[in-house]
């Protein structure tokens, strides 16, 4: 999933996001507004990671996203 995607979406993203760093509040996530930058800069302060983590961490959970996307448009199972 291209981060744009998370971006424009935030809102449907902040509580999946909340749930991977519960360390940062509702406030702080509603500051970031999907900014990639902001996230790991927060991400950093919170958990007091190093840029390179931080970044790390936001590709998994991004890459989490497009899986529960995906499962979420699959169709229903056919009815036998």
């Amino acid at each position: 999933m291209n981060w744009s995607n998370i971006e424009s979406g935030w809102n449907d993203f902040k509580a999946n996001a909340k749930e991977q760093w519960s360390k940062i509040s509702p406030e702080q996530m509603d500051d970031i507004e999907g900014k990639r930058e902001r996230l790991s800069l927060q991400v950093q302060k919170s958990y007091s990671v190093s840029k390179e983590d931080a970044d790390r961490q936001i590709t998994d959970w991004q890459e989490k996203q497009v899986v529960k996307q995906m499962a979420g448009k699959q169709a229903p199972a056919a009815k036998s």
